[in-house]
């Protein structure tokens, strides 16, 4: 599930993700995101992913395919998380991104939420 955290603010989004995400734990967040780059351009993502589990087939390719549709839409992206796997799907993020895409390890949860709300 994803939920919208209440430090989102115009162009700044932070979600937490946790357990597995499904369609449609992406269809309720997608039209957000979408919304927010029609009004602010591109945004500033903070994603927390310590308690992610892991993703469905379907919900993983809905990840992917948002990716590549609004490469060019992120200015930042600070993914937030414990595991190896999340830090490799930072850099693959990173590499699919025309934006900055960074891994924190858990312990740097307030370096990479400064990361995001400063310039």
């Amino acid at each position: 599930m994803f939920k919208v955290l209440p430090e989102s603010k115009g162009r700044r989004l932070y979600v937490r993700a946790s357990g597995t995400l499904t369609d449609d734990d992406y269809k309720e967040l997608m039209p957000r995101m979408e919304k927010a780059i029609d009004e602010f351009g591109r945004l500033r993502l903070f994603v927390d992913m310590q308690d992610l589990e892991g993703w469905e087939i379907k919900a993983a390719f809905d990840d992917f395919a948002f990716g590549l549709k609004h490469w060019n839409d992120f200015e930042r992206v600070a993914m937030v998380g414990n595991q190896r796997w999340e830090e490799i799907s930072a850099k693959v993020f990173d590499a699919l991104s025309a934006g900055e895409v960074r891994f924190f390890d858990a312990a740097h949860r307030d370096t990479a939420h400064d990361w995001i709300k400063h310039a």
